[in-house]
């Protein structure tokens, strides 16, 4: 049974990875023609809709009253804060930059995990993030010298920073609500949490969709339903059955994926360094969710 659970939470992640990863394509449409805020909140309410009906008709109810500290907080910092801001930094940056400096994201999740949480900082763990953080290094230094890339602004950067904070902040705090509600329970109301917080930007997105061409609005859909509704559900399954440290490692495979896919669906042909940069992720993920051998026989503490 055990087993069986550790595979499910394995495959949730992947889920979560490879639907992230396609965000970055949908946002580079979406953003041409909605603003940072408007963005946000409309993908959010596409979320909330789509959550929430899931939620009626598995008939869960509000999540108990002790999650709700940790859903108010992730809600405000990762549903909330880090949408808007990382929309707006993207705008300011270009991709390589957003990639390097956000993906210091997973440093400071197990950091924050180890002093709020209480969770071991093993050496596979911080050998495989410091692999993985080399590979979106080189990913962002090849990506920004492209002739696509290459702006970049102090505002835009210190708007990559904050992003990346939200988004340590709301993992590490989503993380205790889910010893007491459900992964839909803890992302719906989260996304909730946010919705409201960016309905300020309710004008923005009425007006701005009224001229917005349709693949831009069905993009935001998309971000909406898949990268938000069903990825950020599987990504609260998972957490709930491993660290938070762990998991924010396993996010390194995005700037990988993004690269494979560009390739792909936008015809952006990866260079040497590039491909060099996605390989390095790659190996850090894998040697951050590998255990040592005694562990591995012996431990039950994770079932990731």
């Amino acid at each position: 049974m055990q087993k069986q659970s550790s595979r499910l939470a394995i495959a949730a992640a992947g889920v979560t990875v490879v639907l992230w990863a396609s965000a970055f394509v949908s946002i580079r449409s979406a953003g041409a023609a909605y603003s940072p805020g408007a963005l946000a909140l409309g993908r959010l309410l596409a979320g909330v809709l789509v959550l929430g009906a899931v939620l009626l008709v598995r008939r869960e109810g509000l999540p108990p009253r002790a999650a709700w500290p940790g859903i108010v907080v992730s809600g405000l910092l990762w549903f909330g804060v880090y949408m808007v801001v990382l929309n707006w930094g993207e705008q300011e940056v270009d991709a390589g930059t957003a990639a390097m400096v956000v993906n210091i994201g997973p440093i400071l999740i197990a950091l924050l995990g180890a002093r709020f949480l209480k969770e071991s900082l093993p050496p596979r763990l911080l050998a495989g993030m410091a692999v993985s953080f080399a590979g979106a290094v080189t990913v962002g230094l090849s990506m920004s010298r492209s002739p696509a890339g290459g702006h970049a602004s102090v505002l835009g950067v210190l708007l990559c920073v904050l992003a990346a904070m939200a988004y340590a902040g709301g993992v590490v705090a989503q993380k205790p609500a889910l010893a007491h509600g459900s992964a839909l329970q803890v992302t719906t109301f989260g996304c909730l949490v946010g919705a409201v917080a960016c309905l300020p930007f309710a004008g923005r997105l009425v007006e701005e969709a009224g001229r917005a061409p349709l693949s831009a609005t069905l993009n935001m859909i998309y971000l909406g339903v898949f990268p938000t509704a069903l990825a950020f559900t599987t990504w609260a399954y998972a957490l709930a059955r491993t660290t938070a440290g762990r998991m924010g490692a396993t996010t390194y495979a995005v700037p990988a994926l993004v690269v494979l896919m560009a390739w792909v669906f936008l015809g952006e042909l990866p260079g040497p360094l590039t491909l060099a940069g996605g390989a390095l992720c790659l190996a850090g993920v894998a040697v951050s969710r590998s255990r040592t051998r005694s562990s591995a026989v012996s431990g039950t503490a994770e079932s990731t």
